[in-house]
C-alpha cells in the first residue's frame, strides 16, 4: 500500500486530499465494475441489471413499488430491465397475496447462481482490500459511505443495509 495513503494526515481537508479522495473513488469504482461488466456483457446485461439482481438477491419478495424506491429510478427504466430479466428466467413476477395489485420480486435459481457469479469478483475485492486495511479502517470507511450519503436519507438507508 503506499505509504502517502497508508499515513494519517491531521490537515485531511486540504484542497489536495479531499481531490485526492474523489479521485481514488472514481478509480476504485472502475476496478469494482470492470469483472461484473465484462460478465453481464457476455449475457448482454449492464449495470442496471446487475443492480436490479443485487437487491432481488438482497431482498427476495420485494415490491416493484419498493425496489423502484432502493433503485432511484423511473418506473420505465426498472420496466425494460425488469422485462429482459423476466423474459430470460433470471427474475419472476408474483402476485402479492395480500395485495393483487402489488407485484412481488424474486430471483430464479438460475438468477441467483447469475447474481453470486457476478457479484463474486466484487466479494473478492472487498474481501482483499477488508483484510489488507484491517477492522478499524473498515470501519472508518463504512463512517465515509455513510457520510457520502445525505443525512435525511442515512438511517433509511442504514436499516435497509442491515435488514439483508
Amino acid at each position: 500500500m503506499s505509504e502517502t495513503i497508508a499515513r494519517p494526515n491531521p490537515l485531511f481537508l486540504r484542497e489536495e486530499d479531499l481531490r485526492q479522495g474523489i479521485e481514488l473513488l472514481f478509480f476504485a469504482y472502475r476496478y469494482f465494475t470492470a469483472d461484473p461488466d465484462e460478465i453481464l456483457a457476455q449475457k448482454g446485461f449492464g449495470r442496471a441489471h446487475h443492480r436490479v439482481l443485487h437487491f432481488l438477491g438482497r431482498h427476495p419478495g420485494i415490491s416493484v413499488a419498493e425496489l423502484l424506491a432502493i433503485l432511484g429510478i423511473t418506473k420505465q427504466s426498472l420496466s425494460r430491465v425488469l422485462a429482459q430479466l423476466v423474459d430470460e428466467g433470471y427474475v419472476v413476477q408474483e402476485a402479492d397475496a395480500g395485495d393483487r395489485r402489488r407485484r412481488l420480486l424474486r430471483l430464479t435459481d438460475q438468477g441467483e447462481a447469475f447474481e453470486r457469479e457476478v457479484s463474486a469478483p466484487q466479494r473478492a475485492r472487498v474481501t482483499r482490500a477488508y483484510r489488507e486495511a484491517g477492522a478499524e479502517a473498515v470501519a472508518g470507511y463504512r463512517k465515509v459511505l455513510l457520510g457520502l450519503i445525505d443525512e435525511k436519507d442515512r438511517d433509511h438507508i442504514m436499516a435497509l443495509v442491515e435488514r439483508s
